[in-house]
């Protein structure tokens, strides 16, 4: 939607971040302060945090009918629409005011009156127009408001008035009521609790006490990192305690009215139990509701009380309750005090692979047990279903030359894709369930095909794992022995949705090794393909929308329906590619020109081809693509499994599907580009201007918060002069013109290295296949060993397999080269595990899908519960596993390894009884885990990969692949079988989808991320704002790319100096994170650890560090404790105690953190010399200025090792090396000083004890009682020589005890000690012990000023080196203190 006052809070969001952007970043040379994103340290953008009061602007809110504002005083940037006042007159006679837009639809406007609490309850209503000279029009639903009036002249008004129901929307009103009663839909974030919970204290106290609390949950954190299992129950929060309105509404058993009834408008009787005990029988009619006089078993139409009659559910309720109204009162007033994205449902909200424990008691809910009792599988029960593809292609026809048609075309796109998603979602349940019947039930079951909802389902074969040949009893999957390959490829999606029933017998025809396009990977790429297609978007080709959804070990593809496709035989409609594997193709021209158009944006050559009658055809696509005409005529390409090339590392027959990605076809195109230009740029100016648009393209899959290197870049450009900007600027134009063309000339065959015949020379054929082989020599030579040291260098950070997975696909590299990857970095011991336990989860999870496919539904439970503990523990096998062993070996001979020959032998044993998982124990799972996982990752996987399995990351990273939910409680990873059946929860599908992503939001970020890393603030800025205006409109608040938007925008007002502003967006990125990605997704994990650092920012140190100690739950989900991010995170938490003066768990913690730097990642590492550099500061801010140089020299030798003596941080270290000894040498005078004080002070006292020998006794008899004092305590008293160490500590642990019995009362000195005797035997102790307080406050002051003076310093983070050097630490403080 196009929000109400979104645009103008954005727009004054831009102009706001110019005066905050006044405040430029530091010099990147300089060490830095804490800053956000990925643990903090890791690839933060560094900069000193100055302090303002200025509160940014709230950027956007999609459901605000109170907002007013409407900047008409500038003209709207792109993204931003210039918005008009209208008022509104409700219903129930009251007035409101909307900002409206003229690109707003009416859908809109009833959306935002859905959303206002004044008209939330009003669902079937007429919308009525006036216009200023007096007109008045009646507002269709679908009817934009330009089209109907204009409201930029002012003085237009809306009026709500009644509608009659029917029996849909009464039935809709109602499932609006029981919503609005419940909080479910309410998704409070931890952050926002943490939040209010320190505002109510704070309130309370009034006075700010950061106090010992925030020690105890961080003290814990050390502690917990090593026992993440037993953490398990604090991810998840507890739901809201539901405030109760009503005891029950239910649809009355009277119902359906009888015949006369319907004769005068009853609809539908309700019966309701209110608060109160009373019961109610509810008449509702097309008018109103009311109450009837209905009781018993006899229906009394008649009303039964005047004056009750109300047009709303809501309204009569509160009419007949005061406890009702009261309750119904607090529950909107919840509502309203949340964040407004906590009420924002998510579209496709991810899977939660924990659930409460224990499982929460089942009560009884007669509304939920309503809606269950009709399967719909995601169609609609009343009304025409929804023609899917009919919708899609005419969103896609929505003209988009403007930039807000682009706007109200993209959001009409991403719509009607979600909508599908979901529905096919909901549609493959009930086919792999069985429950939704085949359209061809007399075909084999691997030809099963489905029609659902307008949605087409077939499944595709895992043949990596899958016995072709296996049977399952009544399973729409399983293949007879006697399927030929042929069916089995026609029975994929694909082919069957183009011309399923027409060209089946021509592909009978088709070779072997065509059984491999009933794999997974040929759908994995047929949804790639089409991503690529439409996001060339060209005129005129179309394509289907598509899902495919793994459920239950099956695989579903999900598409639209083709028009026409289901009316009877379509094969004349073929009019480009080939259904038979190139023995016959078909060729239009028009069509060649459409996909001639595509294959130039997409890379794909034109090129000849010949068929079996030894045609020559000219295709600019896959051969074995389909052009389809539609009885819609529009020309549709399916079947795109190969529109990139085939991996020329992986040859052989069963590496048919082996492709390129298109990120590495982008990539090797630009680096190619970038030397074609080098050769004819001859000069060094040429040279360094073609590379930027180079760098920015390749870059793009970076995260964006890689942009310390880009700060000096900034550094650099703020020095040029504006005439200098003007002229590189123009001539970056220009080379980057010259370069997009260069860029585009580069072209592939898809169909090189396949067995289709190619037409032209031997030449051409032999120049493709080099082009081909030079772009996979590129991702193995150059991709692999530049993705690795970004591993190593700590560029690329993933915390999970899943973020390992988007690292290695947003750098072209496919997931089967991830043994490689774990070659490379073995002498990294949490990317070794990482890599290894990514390949150990994904071959058990084919594993897993072949046995669950196997079973019963009454089975599930079971048999994942038994596959768990083969996995995490130690099952061993009876004798009847024995016996299965070599079946088993066979099985993986077979299916593995893809080179299956023989049928039926051996297969009998397939057929096993419902038991037959019990037959798998843990030598068995993990010798077949291993063989996969040498067949497809060619890797061997190492004996130790079962030790490294048995951890929570591991457990959660198999859940989220299958679909699985377990119990949040603690589980036992040493014992034989850690996990119960009552431990699976839920079996849930995952999901892949083709949902398409705003193109020019997409590009406003990424030049917003160029800006910033040059620090331009302002302009930064500028370009977010736009594009979080855009992704509200198109997308609405909960998807991805809105947080990275909000990420961006948070980290640019955190350089500016605007606390209160970062916090507010970070805010808003946390709660879509864990809406749109999990919990305990990695990026959750760093926006607490961002959220927390702005805290700390505003002097909140206590709620900073609640944060932060989310952040490191999360993070030990996600990675385990071994992990740099921990280290890093460890080290703000040490900075956030050091502010506080509590320097002891300060160095606690950076202890910790060198100790993880250095067995992750050597003695030698960057990060190392960061850890070894927060020391230094802390000892600097303890007075122990030896030991700061100590730290910082190790960080000197460190840096110049790896980063040369010229670089700046270098030299920030030999400077902060120099200070240290300056205040070595200060602190050394002082002392002398202070000693030959002392010895003055010193004679005058002997003096005074000669003058007066009556004392000498007295301080003997005091000295023997302060001695027995210490022993009591536990004090640590300087010791004489001679001194029985073990003798005084053994004195001091009986009189403990003693002290502990109330045997032993401590004696006190019974003599007075003279005042001015005790200042002359120790003169400058109370001075001192008093200096020592402000010392060590100044001390802190100093600490602050130089981190926020010197930036990066203090983020080059603190050592922790000291092993026992702590203790030795503590006496000299406690000396001190004497």
């Amino acid at each position: 939607m196009a929000g109400k006052s979104n645009k103008s809070k954005a727009k004054r969001a831009a102009q706001s971040s110019a005066s905050n952007s006044t405040v430029s970043p530091p010099s990147p040379d300089a060490p830095a302060a804490p800053a956000p994103d990925n643990g903090a340290v890791i690839d933060a953008v560094e900069a000193a945090v100055p302090e303002t009061n200025e509160v940014p602007p709230q950027v956007a809110q999609a459901d605000e009918s109170e907002s007013q504002e409407a900047s008409d005083d500038a003209q709207p940037t792109q993204g931003e629409l210039r918005l008009y006042p209208v008022s509104v007159k409700t219903q129930s006679g009251g007035k409101m005011e909307l900002q409206l837009n003229p690109g707003d639809s009416v859908m809109d406007i009833r959306q935002f009156l859905l959303d206002a609490p004044e008209t939330c309850y009003y669902t079937c209503y007429e919308l009525l127009l006036r216009s200023k000279d007096g007109e008045t029009h009646h507002l269709e639903d679908y009817n934009e408001i330009s089209e109907v009036a204009d409201i930029t002249v002012g003085g237009c008004s809306l009026e709500m008035l009644p509608a009659l129901y029917d029996d849909r929307s009464i039935r809709a009103h109602v499932h609006r009521a029981r919503d609005l009663l419940s909080l479910s839909t309410l998704h409070s974030s931890l952050s926002t609790t943490l939040a209010l919970k320190y505002d109510a204290a704070a309130a309370a106290n009034k006075a700010q006490n950061p106090g010992d609390k925030p020690n105890v949950p961080e003290l814990e954190c050390l502690g917990f990192m090593e026992d993440i299992p037993a953490s398990l129950n604090k991810l998840i929060s507890s739901p809201l305690e539901e405030i109760k309105c009503v005891e029950s509404i239910v649809f009355s058993s009277f119902n359906p009215p009888p015949s006369h009834r319907k004769l005068v408008g009853d609809l539908i009787y309700l019966d309701v139990v209110t608060l109160e005990g009373n019961k109610y029988c509810i008449t509702g009619t097309t008018k109103a509701f009311y109450v009837n006089s209905s009781s018993g078993n006899i229906l009394d139409p008649k009303p039964s009380k005047s004056g009750f009659e109300t047009a709303t559910l809501i309204g009569l309720l509160q009419k007949l309750s005061s406890k009702f109204k009261k309750a119904f009162r607090e529950v909107m007033e919840k509502k309203a005090s949340a964040h407004p994205f906590e009420n924002v449902q998510s579209l496709l909200p991810p899977h939660s692979w924990l659930r409460t424990f224990p499982v929460p008691d089942h009560k009884r809910d007669a509304a939920r047990a309503e809606e269950a009792l009709t399967i719909s599988y995601g169609s609609e029960l009343i009304g025409m279903q929804r023609d899917w593809n009919e919708e899609l292609q005419s969103c896609r026809e929505f003209p988009h030359s403007t930039p807000q048609e682009r706007i109200l075309r993209d959001r009409a796109l991403y719509k009607v894709s979600s909508d599908f998603v979901d529905a096919a979602l909901n549609g493959a349940i009930g086919v792999i369930s069985r429950c939704i019947p085949p359209i061809n039930p007399t075909d084999p079951e691997c030809l099963h095909m489905y029609v659902h909802n307008n949605i087409f389902f077939s499944f595709a074969v895992d043949a990596d794992i899958e016995q072709l040949s296996k049977k399952r009893p009544s399973n729409d999957l399983s293949l007879t022995e006697n399927v030929s390959s042929s069916e089995k490829a026609a029975c994929e999606d694909k082919t069957c949705d183009g011309e399923h029933n027409a060209e089946l017998n021509s592909c009978n025809e088709a070779p072997l090794i065509e059984s491999e396009q009933a794999t997974y990977a040929s759908a994995n790429n047929d949804l790639k393909g089409t991503k690529l297609y439409q996001e060339a978007d060209v005129p005129g080709l179309y394509n289907l929308a598509m899902a495919i959804i793994d459920y239950r070990g099956h695989r579903v593809v999900a598409q639209s329906v083709l028009p026409g496709i289901l009316q009877g035989d379509k094969s004349d409609a073929l009019l480009y590619g080939s259904v038979d594997n190139g023995k016959k193709i078909c060729w239009n021209e028009d069509f060649h020109a459409k996909v001639l158009e595509a294959a130039k944006l997409l890379h794909i050559k034109e090129h000849d081809v010949i068929d079996a009658s030894e045609n020559v055809y000219k295709l600019a696509a896959p051969v074995e693509c389909k052009g389809i005409v539609g009885s819609d005529n529009r020309h549709y390409l399916l079947d795109l499994m190969r529109v990139t090339p085939r991996d020329a590392n992986y040859t052989g027959p069963e590496s048919r599907f082996c492709v390129l990605r298109p990120e590495l076809i982008t990539s090797f195109c630009q680096a190619e580009a970038l030397e074609k230009s080098k050769c004819k740029t001859k000069t060094d100016e040429g040279t360094d201007i073609v590379s930027d648009p180079s760098n920015v393209s390749v870059d793009t899959s970076k995260t964006g918060d890689e942009s310390n290197h880009g700060e000096e870049n900034g550094a650099l450009t703020s020095e040029k002069t504006v005439t200098e900007k003007q002229n590189a600027t123009a001539d970056s134009a220009a080379a980057s013109s010259e370069f997009s063309k260069l860029c585009d000339e580069i072209s592939f065959n898809p169909n090189v290295f396949t067995d289709f015949k190619l037409g032209g020379t031997q030449e051409e054929i032999s120049s493709d296949e080099e082009n081909v082989k030079k772009v996979s020599s590129y991702l193995v030579d150059v991709v692999l060993p530049k993705f690795i040291v970004d591993l190593c260098s700590l560029e690329v950070s993933p915390m999970d397999g899943q973020t390992l997975t988007e690292a290695l696909h947003s750098h072209g590299v496919n997931v089967r080269y991830i043994g490689r990857i774990a070659n490379g970095v073995k002498h990294l011991p949490h990317l070794w595990d990482l890599c290894l336990n990514e390949i150990t989860v994904r071959s058990a999870k084919h594993i897993l899908k072949n046995i669950l496919r196997d079973i019963e539904d009454h089975d599930i439970g079971a048999a994942v519960s038994h596959f768990l503990n083969c996995f995490f523990g130690n099952v061993a096998g009876g004798k009847a596993s024995t016996n299965n062993v070599h079946a088993k070996n066979q099985k993986k001979d077979q299916s593995i390894t893809k080179k299956s020959q023989g049928k039926g032998k051996g297969k009998a044993s397939v057929k096993k009884s419902l038991s037959s998982y019990m037959m798998v124990d843990s030598n068995m799972l993990w010798s077949e885990i291993q063989e996969f996982a040498k067949a497809k990752y060619e890797f061997e996987l190492p004996e130790l990969s079962r030790t490294t399995a048995k951890k929570t990351h591991v457990l959660r990273n198999l859940c989220q692949k299958v679909g699985i939910s377990v119990a949040a409680r603690k589980y036992d990873f040493g014992a034989t079988s850690p996990f119960d059946a009552s431990d699976v929860l839920d079996l849930r599908p995952v999901v892949k989808h083709s949902v398409p992503v705003c193109s020019e939001a997409k590009n406003l970020i990424e030049m917003g991320k160029l800006q910033l890393a040059e620090g331009m603030l302002s302009e930064s800025y500028t370009f977010f704002s736009e594009a979080f205006a855009i992704l509200q409109q198109v997308t609405g608040p909960m998807h991805r790319e809105v947080s990275n938007c909000c990420r961006y925008l948070a980290m640019v007002l955190y350089h500016a100096g605007d606390m209160a502003g970062a916090i507010m967006q970070q805010h808003k990125e946390l709660i879509i994170n864990e809406r749109c990605l999990g919990l305990d997704h990695p990026d959750t994990a760093h926006s607490y650890g961002n959220m927390a650092l702005f805290y700390h920012g505003l002097n909140q140190t206590e709620l900073a560090l609640q944060n932060m100690g989310r952040a490191l739950l999360l993070l030990g989900l996600s990675s385990g404790p071994d992990h740099p991010d921990v280290a890093a995170t460890f080290i703000n938490v040490a900075m956030m105690y050091q502010d506080m003066g509590k320097m002891d768990t300060a160095l606690r913690y950076l202890q910790d953190a060198l100790k993880k730097n250095e067995r992750l990642l050597g003695p030698e590492h960057i990060q190392t010399a960061v850890c070894y550099h927060a020391l230094a500061i802390a000892c600097n801010s303890m007075g122990l200025f030896k030991l700061s140089h100590q730290h910082e020299k190790k960080t000197y030798d460190i840096l110049v090792k790896q980063l040369g003596e010229d670089d700046s941080r270098t030299k920030d270290s030999q400077n902060w090396i120099k200070t240290f000894e300056m205040r070595e040498v200060q602190k050394t005078a002082q002392k002398q000083k202070g000693l030959a004080a002392n010895a003055a002070n010193t004679q005058k006292a002997i003096d005074l004890l000669k003058s007066r020998p009556d004392l000498v006794q007295l301080f003997q008899n005091a000295a023997a009682a302060e001695r027995s004092n210490a022993a009591v305590l536990g004090e640590a008293q300087p010791r004489g020589r001679g001194f029985d160490e073990r003798a005084a500590r053994a004195a001091a642990e009986v009189r403990k005890k003693a002290a502990a019995k109330g045997l032993l009362v401590r004696p006190q000195s019974g003599v007075q000690v003279p005042p001015q005797i005790s200042q002359l035997i120790n003169p400058g102790t109370a001075d001192s012990s008093k200096k020592s307080g402000e010392n060590g406050a100044a001390k802190v002051e100093e600490k602050k000023k130089e981190s926020s003076e010197n930036g990066k310093t203090t983020n080059v983070a603190a050592p922790a080196g000291l092993g026992a050097g702590l203790t030795s630490l503590d006496r000299k403080k406690q000396k001190a203190k004497k």
